[in-house]
């Protein structure tokens, strides 16, 4: 065979390859490409989307974080001032009792105070009728004297 008729079929060949790949190869391959390309850029313009409201989602945060911040502050301030008065009312409570059984120890100190004179006083009445008794040797009846003593013990 000839080179040239090897050449031209060759070249012919080659051409109906090329048309064959540009009609039936080349738009699937162009086609999916493009939807690749598509999907990239979709992909990054959903990133950047995501980015912004990933941001805006922590500033978001943030400010709820602040708020919450400020109100368990005001709640701590408030639960602080509480246990202040309640602290400050114990006190008081406790300086009332301790003056009302202060009062009640020296109302009951003098009540024994008082009785310890009266019978003291009894006391002192019966050792000085014993006393005069003796002094007297003879015995005297307390009964008709009763007068006397209670004279006695008032001076007492």
């Amino acid at each position: 065979m000839n080179i040239n008729a090897t050449l031209f079929l060759q070249a012919i060949v080659f051409g109906v390859l090329v048309w064959f790949t540009m009609k039936f190869v080349w738009p699937p391959i162009a086609k999916a490409l493009d939807e690749r390309a598509q999907k990239i850029a979709d992909g990054l313009a959903a990133a950047d989307k995501a980015k912004t409201e990933l941001a805006s989602a922590n500033q978001k945060v943030e400010a709820q974080l602040a708020t919450s911040r400020n109100e368990t502050a005001a709640l701590l301030a408030d639960a602080e001032r509480r246990a202040q008065g309640i602290v400050a009312a114990a006190e008081d409570k406790a300086k009332e009792e301790a003056a009302r059984i202060i009062a009640a120890a020296k109302a009951e100190a003098a009540q024994q105070i008082i009785k310890a004179r009266e019978a003291l006083r009894d006391d002192v009445a019966t050792l000085a009728v014993k006393g005069a008794e003796q002094i007297l040797r003879k015995e005297v009846n307390a009964s008709v004297h009763a007068d006397l003593l209670t004279r006695l013990k008032t001076e007492l």
